[in-house]
């Protein structure tokens, strides 16, 4: 099974945009966003239902329109799905749940 996602063909092209935002992000602080982790954003979130034929303008409008706010909450959401707690006994439970 191929795990490429359909606008993968454009990832090339819309590079200068994908850069223009990333550079938006450090303006605003947030000088840790790579440029995959805010790829993977648009696929996971932005594009997560595919339209047949979506042009290339509609592409670098929606990278354009990333919200600092909404790649954060996105963010969160996949460490906490990806984050495994381990308590090594029961007192550091006992100590966090205080």
């Amino acid at each position: 099974m191929d795990n490429s996602h359909r606008y993968d063909y454009f990832r090339t092209q819309v590079q200068p945009a994908i850069a223009s935002k990333l550079s938006e992000f450090r303006l605003l602080g947030y000088n840790s966003v790579t440029e995959q982790e805010l790829w993977d954003f648009l696929i996971k979130k932005k594009w997560k239902k595919v339209k047949d034929e979506l042009m290339l303008h509609e592409i670098i409008q929606a990278i354009l329109s990333v919200k600092v706010s909404d790649y954060l909450s996105f963010a969160a959401i996949e460490t906490y799905k990806t984050a495994e707690f381990s308590f090594d006994d029961e007192n550091e439970l006992k100590e966090l749940l205080k």
